[in-house]
C-alpha cells in the first residue's frame, strides 16, 4: 500500500464517521506518519505549532481506531495501515466502503418529516491561525487600532503593511487587531513567513485552507484561485515576517531568487476587487508597498513607533522599582517593548530590580540578548549600509546628506539608494529642519554601533 492508498483510505474512513473531507494539516499528519517524520518535522513543514499536530494527530488516531476496530497510534499506524484490504472509494458519490470485508456507512442524520423545515444553516467562520503567537499582554496602541480597524472596515484597504523595527509590537498588534474584527469575517487566516517559503508554497497553502484538493501547480492559477475565493468570502489574512523574502546584505526589499512572484501577489491584491483584506508585518518595507500606496486608495503601510507612558505598565508588570525613574529608562530603550522587557531582566539581576541604580552607568548599556537582536538586523545590511551607519554614528549632532556623502567615498547615486534602503529598515530617522533633512541613527544601533566600529 503506497501514500496514495493511505490517504483515500482515511479519507473515506473520515468522511464516512464525519461526514468531512482530510484538510490539508490531517492530510501531513498521516503522511508524515506513514513516512517516519516526527511531530516537530511535520509541525515545521505545515507552520503549524506542534501542539497542534500533536491534537490533529490524536484525534486521527481515534477515528482510526474506532472505525477498524483496532488500536491505532502514531507509532503503529503504518504497521496497522499495511494490513488493510481496502476497496477504492470516492467519498462524494458514494455512500459506504469496504475495509477487510466490512461495508462501513455514513452515518446520516434524522430525516426530517413532512412538517419539519430544514434547519438554516448560519456561516461558519473559520479560525486558521496557524503558529500564531499567544498575546500574553497588551500595551496601549488604541490610535493605531482604531487607524487599522478604520482602514480595514469603512475604507476597505486590500493591501496593509505593518512595519516597524524588531521587538516594537507589529505582530502583537495584529493579533489584538484580529481579535477585535473577527466578527466582520468569514476566514481569519495567520502565516508566517519566517522559513521563507516559496511563493508556491505559501499559496497553496492558503488554498488548501478554502478547498483540500485540487490545488493547482501554476503560479498564476493559484493567485487567480485566491483571488477567486477572496471575493467570494470575506477574509482577513496576516503573513508575518515578510522581511525573510528579501535577500541579506543586499539593498532592503530585494527578493531571493524564486520570490519575485510575491511582488505579483502583492501587486494584484492591491489593485484587483474583492472583499478582503491581507496584512503584511515586516521589519523592512517592500519597496512596491511605497508605489502602491501612492498610486491607489486601498493600499496603505502603518510604522509603528515605540511607546510612551504605556510602557510604564511593562515595567510595572517586571516588579522594577524606582517607577520616578522609569520614563529615562522608556526613553533610553525608545520605548521598544522586547527591548524593555530584556533590559528589566538585566536590571533585576545586577541591580535588584532597582531602576535609579542601572541609570547611573553610561547609557544604553546593551545586553548580550539585545546585541542578538541588533546583530540580527546588521547583519542583514550591505557594507555600503553598515559603514554609511558608522559614520552616521560618529557624528554628534544629526546630519545632512552633503555632510554624509563628504564623509564616506560614495557616488551620489549610491548613497540616495543606501540611505532610501537604511530608511526602509527603519534604522535612520530624518529630521526636517530650516528645508533640510538632518538625519540620525536609531541611539540604542548608534551606541551599539560605535562600540562595534
Amino acid at each position: 500500500m503506497d501514500i496514495t492508498d493511505v490517504l483515500n483510505l482515511a479519507e473515506a474512513l473520515i468522511f464516512m464517521k464525519t461526514g468531512k473531507h482530510l484538510d490539508h494539516l490531517q492530510k501531513a499528519v498521516l503522511q508524515g506518519t506513514f513516512e517516519g517524520k516526527t511531530y516537530t518535522e511535520i509541525a515545521a513543514e505545515t507552520y503549524q505549532s506542534e501542539g497542534h499536530v500533536r491534537n490533529t494527530g490524536s484525534e486521527l488516531w481515534k477515528v482510526l481506531s474506532a472505525e477498524l476496530k483496532e488500536e491505532i497510534n502514531k507509532s503503529n499506524f503504518r504497521a496497522v495501515i499495511e494490513k488493510v484490504e481496502f476497496k477504492n472509494f470516492s467519498a462524494d458519490n458514494v455512500g459506504h466502503v469496504t475495509v477487510n470485508n466490512l461495508n462501513f456507512c455514513r452515518e446520516s442524520k434524522l430525516a426530517t418529516t413532512g412538517n419539519q423545515q430544514p434547519e438554516k444553516k448560519t456561516p461558519k467562520q473559520h479560525l486558521n491561525l496557524g503558529d500564531a503567537p499567544e498575546i500574553t499582554a497588551f500595551y496601549g496602541r488604541k490610535e493605531e487600532l482604531a487607524t487599522l480597524q478604520n482602514w480595514i472596515l469603512e475604507k476597505n484597504s486590500r493591501l496593509i503593511a505593518i512595519l516597524g523595527l524588531r521587538g516594537i509590537g507589529k505582530t502583537t498588534l495584529a493579533l489584538q487587531l484580529l481579535e477585535q474584527i473577527k466578527p466582520e469575517f468569514d476566514y481569519i487566516i495567520y502565516r508566517s513567513l519566517r522559513f521563507s517559503p516559496t511563493p508556491e508554497t505559501t499559496l497553496s497553502n492558503l488554498l488548501e485552507i478554502f478547498s483540500p484538493s485540487d490545488i493547482p501547480n501554476n503560479i498564476e492559477t493559484q493567485i487567480c484561485q485566491l483571488l477567486e475565493y477572496l471575493r467570494q468570502y470575506r477574509c482577513l489574512i496576516v503573513l508575518d515576517d515578510v522581511q525573510m523574502l528579501f535577500t541579506a546584505q543586499k539593498l532592503a526589499g530585494h527578493y531571493k531568487i524564486g520570490g519575485e512572484n510575491y511582488q505579483r501577489f502583492f501587486k494584484l491584491m492591491a489593485e484587483v476587487s474583492h472583499n478582503s483584506c491581507l496584512i503584511l508585518i515586516g521589519s523592512e518595507k517592500p519597496r512596491e508597498i511605497a508605489n502602491y500606496e501612492k498610486e491607489n486608495k486601498y493600499c496603505r503601510s502603518l510604522v509603528l513607533s515605540g511607546l510612551g507612558i504605556e510602557a510604564e505598565e511593562i515595567l510595572r508588570q517586571q516588579n522594577l522599582s524606582d517607577e520616578s525613574s522609569w520614563e529615562s529608562l522608556i526613553e533610553i530603550y525608545q520605548g521598544n517593548p522586547h527591548w524593555l522587557k530584556l533590559t528589566a531582566t538585566l536590571i533585576h539581576e545586577l541591580c535588584g530590580g532597582r531602576v535609579a541604580d542601572f541609570l547611573q552607568f553610561e547609557m544604553p548599556i546593551i545586553s548580550d540578548s539585545l546585541a542578538e537582536l541588533l546583530d540580527d538586523a546588521l547583519e542583514r545590511l550591505t557594507e555600503a549600509e553598515k559603514s554609511t551607519i558608522y559614520h552616521i554614528s560618529q557624528a554628534a549632532e544629526p546630519v545632512s546628506l552633503g555632510q554624509i556623502f563628504q564623509e564616506i567615498q560614495m557616488s551620489s547615486t549610491d548613497l540616495f539608494n543606501v540611505m532610501h534602503s537604511l530608511k526602509r529598515r527603519f534604522l535612520v530617522e530624518d529630521i526636517p529642519q530650516d528645508k533640510i533633512n538632518f538625519f540620525t541613527v536609531n541611539p540604542v544601533f548608534k551606541a551599539y554601533g560605535k562600540k562595534d566600529g
